[in-house]
């Protein structure tokens, strides 16, 4: 099939099953799962699962669309076009699933690829704890071997999504008597069995996406062993590769720079032109930041689907897409002027107290995935090449 077939065919498929509450844009994080429960995401995502495009580059064989990088460019295109949102979301699709791509055996890829594809089984990712955050190799969870089985202890916070979480992949200790580095191991394991235990977070904004994750005597069998025993910090780098171009690519797909639009409406206009030189000069700067972020992220994209891995070059997206996304944040609030500082009550309007919300939610974006300044560390020492 040529592109300009596949294109009109694209064009059509996505008109005819995209209802309009899911032409929406965007939507923010704190507000996906909701909005991704409701029966009009779930026909979309059905839709598109049907031909593989809930992750449209992966292999036919799991289930994915196996487009080539000019039919995939096409499907977006077509997607933006009628501002239609993507049709998953989630650690699945963004995380575990290249990590299984790369590392999974067959059977792996066999029993849990075709489910992330259709949306059957929702992930989260057990990775940070109470006393190893950015020194992340610092993990204590136990995993004791028994036989065909691993038996998990231990406890793992900011578990992003863990509430509406079928499974999760995680990073547990398995030799404590080596460097830290070498006696981890990655696993997947059920959340709906006995000794997962899974309490929400309430923070600042009011929302609670992230949550505490206790395990008392959980089972991880051994066929869930991702790699190999006890080499598993090599899978977790890779799959934090994975998470911080999910993560920059989110940023930028979620705004959809409305800052002169906010501008003109707080601030006025004159013949098309924002009357305030300097929120002129801010904004533009704003948009200048997320499109150049955008095209590199793009131009990685495409190196990357040429053979060559992910590498420690994607630390400068997270660095880089992290910072836009709070400075937006706080520029969308700050047009708005006093009405931007609305939390609740009849006096603001929707957008103003979801400018608020999310400008309290924001900040946390330098610091979760990896914060600003261990990033900075891996570009100054795998990325520059500087010493220690």
């Amino acid at each position: 099939m040529n592109l300009e077939t596949f294109q009109r065919e694209v064009k059509d498929f996505v008109a005819a099953n995209c209802p309009a509450s899911m032409r929406v844009g965007s939507v923010h994080f704190e507000d996906m799962y909701d909005t991704y429960a409701a029966p009009d995401a779930l026909s979309w995502r059905d839709a598109m699962a049907s031909r593989g495009w809930t992750a449209p580059t992966w292999p036919t064989e799991y289930g994915g669309g196996g487009l080539s990088p000019d039919q995939h460019r096409i499907l977006v295109k077509e997607m933006r076009a009628i501002r239609a949102l993507p049709p998953e979301f989630g650690m699945g699709i963004w995380m575990i699933g290249p990590t299984l791509l790369e590392f999974g055996t067959q059977d792996q890829k066999q029993r849990h690829i075709p489910k992330i594809v259709s949306g059957a089984v929702r992930w989260c990712q057990g990775y940070s704890e109470p006393s190893a955050g950015s020194d992340l190799a610092s993990v204590q969870t136990k995993a004791v071997t028994d036989g065909d089985r691993f038996v998990i202890n231990g406890q793992k916070i900011w578990t992003s999504g863990a509430q509406y979480a079928d499974w999760i992949f995680a990073l547990v200790r398995t030799n404590p008597d080596v460097p830290k580095h070498d006696g981890i191991s990655f696993v997947l394991l059920d959340m709906h069995q006995p000794g997962v235990t899974v309490k929400p977070i309430r923070m600042i904004s009011g929302a609670s996406p992230f949550c505490e994750t206790f395990f008392t005597d959980a089972v991880a069998t051994r066929d869930d062993l991702i790699g190999e025993l006890n080499r598993g910090w090599t899978v977790g780098k890779r799959l934090l590769q994975f998470e911080r171009i999910a993560s920059s690519t989110l940023q930028l797909k979620t705004s959809e720079n409305p800052y002169a639009q906010i501008a003109r409406e707080y601030f006025g206009q004159a013949d098309g032109r924002i009357l305030d030189n300097n929120v002129r000069e801010r904004i533009a700067r704003q948009t200048m930041l997320e499109r150049t972020l955008a095209l590199t992220v793009q131009r990685v994209t495409r190196e990357s689907r040429s053979g060559s891995p992910p590498g420690p070059a994607t630390s400068i997206f997270k660095l880089v897409g992290s910072t836009a996304s709070r400075q937006g944040a706080s520029l969308n609030a700050e047009l708005r002027g006093t009405a931007g500082i609305g939390w609740e009550g009849d006096g603001f309007t929707n957008e103003e107290i979801e400018s608020r919300r999310a400008w309290l939610d924001e900040r946390a974006a330098t610091i979760y995935g990896g914060t600003n300044e261990v990033q900075l560390n891996i570009i100054a020492k795998r990325v520059l090449g500087l010493p220690d």
